[in-house]
């Protein structure tokens, strides 16, 4: 039973069926044929004004060009500390923006503090010529610790930025669950509420952790950075010849509300998993915002054993390793293809170990 992440998830029937359908016949290359055209007038549609899009293969380039078109090589980013444009991209933005610096917040449960990031931008190095100047801010939807911005904090955080002259990125690797989330119960929250009106300037659109085969993308509500945008996505090597394949994932994925009900049903079994495993006297909810990835503490004896049963899942941080002789932490992550017997198995075999 796979818990390490919604990247191990399998590919949504919608989406294989739609790169089928796209699978007849020849079709203009480069983004030039009938499904590449629909993309923009559709994710238009969704966010309630007019984007532009580009189709990228992978969250780390649509990032690392995101930056890249927000930032000169001499810029500064602010970031969480945790986040993945400052951790998890081996260099990346660096590399595509010519050297840009980014700059680590620390957060509080992965979330940016509006009060941290106004202390750090008034204290910047501001035209300071030995210093990389201050260029963009980039949050993470769903944070890493899982946790989720409401619309009200991102645009506070925004209006700070756009205040000191900062542009504004979101990593939206999980933005599914997250809009899935704020729109639980008597909630509502669209796509655009979280985005171009609350001051988001450019996203990376996440889809492969929710049931895509292999495609995410980079949606730009300053639509005049475009033309920039089109020469850094082929000098990455983003201009896919064969792009109908990856725009019919991306068209599919947000047919019919398809995005929302894969990461509510993600969103739900994390939430019953969480319901269970806090019923147990030794177990922890570390944290838990709501969306999909759950952090439990638990006895270090539980985790060994719960690996020994065939449960898979990261250590968290991952450079902890569980020992029987300490308590430690473990990431769950649930996916759209999670199925309640896979949640119900890991909390029985819990309640079984902690006796």
């Amino acid at each position: 039973m796979d818990f390490r992440s919604d990247n191990v998830a399998s590919v949504a029937p919608e989406i294989m069926a739609a790169i089928a359908a796209a699978n007849v016949g020849p079709a203009a290359g480069y983004g030039d044929d009938e499904i590449s055209q629909r993309l923009e007038p559709a994710y238009s549609e969704l966010f309630e004004t007019d984007v532009r899009l580009f189709p990228v293969l992978t969250g780390t380039i649509a990032n690392a060009l995101s930056a890249a078109v927000l930032s000169p090589s001499w810029g500064a980013i602010y970031a969480e500390t945790e986040a993945h444009i400052n951790q998890d991209e081996c260099g990346a933005p660096e590399f595509f923006t010519g050297g840009a610096k980014i700059l680590p917040l620390q957060g509080i449960n992965g979330k940016i503090q509006a009060e941290e990031l106004r202390r750090r931008v008034d204290a910047g190095p501001k035209g300071f010529v030995h210093a990389a100047q201050p260029a963009a801010l980039s949050i993470t939807q769903t944070s890493e610790s899982g946790t989720i911005y409401s619309a009200g904090e991102i645009a506070e955080l925004s209006s700070i930025a756009h205040g000191a002259g900062l542009a504004v990125h979101m990593d939206g690797a999980r933005f599914a669950n997250a809009v899935a989330a704020l729109n639980d119960g008597n909630q509502s929250c669209s796509p655009a509420d979280l985005t171009w009106r609350a001051g988001v300037d450019v996203i990376s659109f996440g889809a492969t952790k929710n049931g895509v085969l292999g495609a995410e993308a980079i949606i730009l509500f300053r639509t005049e950075l475009a033309e920039e945008m089109a020469f850094r996505h082929k000098r990455a090597g983003q201009l896919a010849s064969k792009m109908r394949y990856i725009s019919a994932q991306l068209e599919a994925y947000i047919q019919d509300g398809l995005w929302l009900r894969m990461a509510a049903h993600a969103n739900s079994m994390c939430w019953a998993l969480a319901d269970g495993l806090g019923a147990f006297a030794g177990v922890r909810i570390d944290k838990f915002g709501g969306a999909n990835e759950l952090f439990v503490e638990l006895p270090g004896e539980t985790v060994v054993a719960l690996r020994e049963q065939g449960f898979q899942f990261y250590d968290w941080p991952e450079t902890i390793a569980a020992g029987p002789d300490r308590r430690c932490t473990i990431r769950l992550v649930t996916r759209h293809d999670t199925n309640p017997g896979e949640v119900n198995g890991l909390i029985a075999a819990v309640k079984k170990l902690a006796g």
